[in-house]
């Protein structure tokens, strides 16, 4: 146990600790009799641990002697957690002060933990080697919404004493599951102010570094991440992923004509298609403007869509709003009382939502779908009937605050957990086919349908069969219930 106690470089030791048996001086009889040895105040506090331990605390796997900051400490490596004391002489009235309950143990807990390295003094040029100073630990430190990293220094200058120790840390950090050992990343390049990639470089990778992380980068999008994070902030996504942190997600599949076409989490058709469709015509543009364009283009040419929808309702009732209930002329909808069977409706509708996820952004505090989430089970199916240009405004304006936008009489939600969507008879469209398509750029006479699935156009001339699987994937996060204040950007449109 002795040979475990180093003493770092540098560090103020207590004078009584000089004397020592072993180390070459002889120290006056005076010091001795108030002083004592390293090795009896080691075995008195291995008896204390000892006695610890028969309470049901936890063992002790190392126990040294480091220096943090301009402090000795007596560090002990616990099955979770690191604890340190500060080292202090005795006096002469034979009181030993590190017995003195007023100066407290800290600690951390070891899944706080995400990378140990040993800290070295390197020349200029010199990349490996240098002068041994100690162990650096980087921890995970929570601020609300936002993770951060952190640092602790074990400084000491013993090879043998830190090497025993780095081993052991390393160990323990390579025995927590979930955490990755390699990770296939996606940077959409044109995200905040096409920093992205910069930002990745500069504040995320060297966080993958240090954790021994083998990374893969690849220029795409992620709509998850708002609802994942619940926050714009690049190292907070990265930490969840170091740490091992994650969540089961439903996921969606789109087929047509028995053949599957992707998967995703949210769906829109209608206004939220046409929009999309419109941007990605003008993608000379600069992002900003061109999705600005899009949208009010959309809004300037806006209709309502004819189609047929037949859907399985979810374990629960399905959620309908209050003025939903209210059955237009031209809709024909079956209600059943099993919840197995399927209910249909057709109708005239400016935009058709499927989300499986709330899509939590900056432009709809609360969500597109609030009453959804990553992992319930169940889709919202959010139907906007034909309504005057006016109102369909004030309802897609109410995304942007606190007030319900669901609230509207033209507005109906469901909770689902498959839909079938096919656009019914194109009497409405004929006058209207040929502009549809030049403004789509559709390339014969077949009018193609344009579907906005997690910000990517996907353009379907029949049925689009929408079937979600609940809990399919695991990814790296935390669910966030509520983002009152997001910065986050929408990336649907």
């Amino acid at each position: 146990m002795e040979a475990g106690l180093r003493t770092p470089a540098g560090a103020k030791v207590p004078r009584a600790w000089e004397g020592s048996p072993g180390d070459g001086h002889d120290q006056p009889e005076k010091k001795r009799s108030w002083g004592r040895t390293v090795s009896q105040t080691v075995l008195n506090s291995d008896a204390q641990v000892a006695t610890k331990k028969e309470e049901g605390d936890e063992r002790v796997l190392l126990r040294g002697i480091f220096a943090i900051g301009k402090k000795s400490y007596d560090v002990r490596l616990t099955d979770s957690k690191l604890v340190w004391r500060p080292i202090l002489p005795e006096n002469p009235s034979g009181e030993d002060l590190n017995l003195n309950h007023q100066h407290k143990e800290e600690c951390l807990d070891l899944k706080d933990i995400f990378a140990v390295k040993l800290k070295r003094r390197c020349l200029g040029g010199q990349h490996k080697g240098g002068t041994l100073l100690g162990i650096t630990i980087f921890l995970c430190v929570q601020k609300g919404h936002k993770l951060k990293d952190s640092t602790v220094n074990l400084s000491n200058t013993s090879e043998d004493h830190c090497n025993l120790w780095f081993k052991h840390l390393k160990g323990i950090l390579n025995g927590f599951p979930n955490r990755p050992k390699s990770l296939k990343i996606l940077i959409n390049p044109h995200s905040h102010k096409r920093e992205a990639t910069n930002i990745y470089y500069g504040e995320v990778e060297p966080l993958f570094k240090f954790a021994d992380i083998q990374t893969d980068v690849t220029g795409s999008t992620n709509v998850l991440a708002c609802s994942l994070y619940g926050i714009k902030h690049p190292v907070t996504a990265a930490l969840h992923i170091i740490m091992g942190t994650f969540q089961p997600v439903d996921v969606c599949t789109f087929s047509s004509n028995s053949q599957l076409l992707r998967f995703g989490f949210s769906s829109m058709f209608g206004f939220g298609g046409r929009a999309l469709a419109l941007a990605e015509k003008n993608r000379w543009m600069p992002p900003g403007q061109r999705k600005d364009f899009a949208v009010v283009r959309a809004l300037a040419k806006l209709k309502a869509e004819s189609c047929d929808l037949s859907f399985l309702p979810a374990f629960d009732s399905p959620k309908q709003s209050q003025q939903g209930r209210r059955k237009k002329k031209n809709e024909q909808i079956q209600d059943f009382d099993n919840k197995d069977q399927w209910q249909c409706i057709r109708g005239d509708f400016l935009n058709v939502s499927i989300m499986a996820i709330p899509c939590l952004c900056s432009m709809a505090p609360q969500g597109l779908a609030p009453n959804t989430r990553l992992n319930d089970g169940i889709m919202a199916l959010i139907l906007v009937r034909d309504a005057s240009r006016a109102e369909f405004v004030k309802h897609l304006k109410r995304y942007t605050n606190a007030h319900n936008q669901f609230d509207f009489p033209f507005v109906e939600t469901y909770s689902i957990q498959e839909i079938k969507v096919c656009p019914s008879s194109r009497s409405t469209r004929e006058s209207d086919a040929a502009d549809e398509r030049e403004e789509l750029h559709s390339p014969s006479s077949e009018v193609m349908f344009p579907w906005n699935v997690d910000g990517y156009l996907m353009e379907v001339a029949s049925e689009v069969h929408i079937r979600l699987h609940p809990q399919l994937i695991n990814m790296y996060g935390r669910i966030i219930e509520e983002l009152s204040e997001s910065k986050v950007r929408c990336t649907c449109l």
